[in-house]
């Protein structure tokens, strides 16, 4: 089981990055979002998704990185090809992940949501223990913040459509439920 320490995961890495501030209203977390990412683009693996969090992204270390090494963004979290989790904002926190966002007439998603990032992208297939790992964390986080409905997990996709596509056609939405299902069994 995972369990949370002042909105920190005890069994997470943890990279703090500076890129978050207050949410409007700390005790409304009430939804997950999965996003994908990879640098660069389309490779796995190496420090630059922890070097991005965390604004020290060499913008020379790869041409693809020049174009997005003054961004701030962040996610609460991120799981590897080999289901090692990393945390990079405490949950109460307001991540900046979605961006532009609306889920169910509600916009501004960093508001009230946690933001799931799995190391891939949108054509190749996930890894079972990515699925394992995100089953048991979307677990985690409806038992320590209730508000998030068993129908609450959705894709980058879904709350910003035409302008995202992660986590894409390469993740079986099925195998996420599987692995849930396994979890209360």
């Amino acid at each position: 089981m995972l369990t949370f320490s002042d909105h920190w995961l005890d069994q997470a890495r943890h990279v703090p990055s500076p890129n978050h501030d207050r949410r409007p209203d700390p005790a409304d977390i009430s939804l997950i979002v999965v996003h994908s990412i990879s640098l660069p683009p389309g490779e796995f693996g190496g420090p630059w998704i922890d070097r991005f969090f965390t604004n020290c992204l060499d913008p020379a270390a790869h041409p693809f990185f020049a174009e997005v090494a003054a961004m701030r963004v962040s996610s609460h979290f991120l799981i590897d090809r080999d289901g090692e989790l990393t945390q990079y904002v405490p949950c109460d926190r307001r991540a900046w992940h979605a961006g532009r966002s609306c889920w169910r007439d509600r916009s501004e998603c960093n508001d009230f949501s946690v933001g799931i990032e799995l190391e891939g992208e949108d054509q190749t297939p996930y890894t079972a223990s990515q699925y394992r790992i995100l089953a048991q964390l979307v677990h985690s986080l409806r038992r320590a913040y209730p508000r998030i409905a068993a129908d609450a997990v959705t894709g980058h996709c879904d709350i910003a459509p035409g302008r995202k596509t992660d986590p894409g056609p390469a993740f079986d939405w099925k195998a996420l439920e599987q692995a849930m299902e396994e979890r209360h069994s």
